[in-house]
């Protein structure tokens, strides 16, 4: 970071920026009841050796609130898909037509909703985490800065300010996805 406290600030804007921008992105691959082709994004199938996204492989599609369908480029890959679903501890019984993949979602149980809410808690918590980590670097490089001591505690001040905003973002995004899973 420069020695201006303002080039400060903007990189902490920044670092909560890319911490909420990774918690929206984390959120999304947890189900909310409703099928997303996100559920299956981390989904690799062997493809000539190389473990490679369902997505690059095939067209994910949700052709309906309840179903996700993959339709490979090469129908060689559906057994390799299909496999890939099974022992992806995701909860889905795919379906294997000879053409494409469908897989139900089928929909949550009252135990697997508290579940899914305490990921979203955990996921929360990590952004939060990664927030304070922002706030104490931004704190220590002001800290190391070549200005009064009173200004010093002002950019302190407005640090906290900022990384306050920001817990509450957290906070917001979490509650929704969260209302989304109990949401029957």
């Amino acid at each position: 970071m420069s020695e201006n406290p303002e080039n400060c600030l903007e990189v902490l804007k920044e670092n909560m920026e890319q911490a909420i921008s990774h918690l929206e992105k984390e959120l999304l691959k947890i189900r909310a009841g409703k099928a997303n082709p996100s559920m299956i994004s981390n989904l690799k199938v062997d493809y000539y050796g190389t473990l490679t996204p369902v997505s690059q492989v095939g067209a994910v599609n949700t052709p309906d609130a309840q179903t996700i369908s993959i339709q490979p480029w090469e129908k060689g890959l559906l057994p390799e898909i299909e496999k890939a679903i099974r022992e992806s501890n995701l909860g889905f019984n795919p379906m294997n037509n000879g053409d494409v993949i469908i897989i139900n979602v089928p929909p949550l149980t009252e135990e697997r909703r508290k579940e899914l809410t305490k990921n979203v808690k955990e996921e929360s918590e990590n952004a939060k985490i990664s927030a304070r980590n922002a706030r104490k670097n931004a704190n220590a490089t002001i800290k190391k800065m070549e200005i009064s001591e009173d200004e010093k505690s002002n950019w302190e001040v407005d640090i906290q300010e900022m990384t306050d905003k920001y817990i509450v973002k957290i906070d917001n995004i979490c509650k929704s996805k969260e209302q989304e899973i109990m949401t029957i």
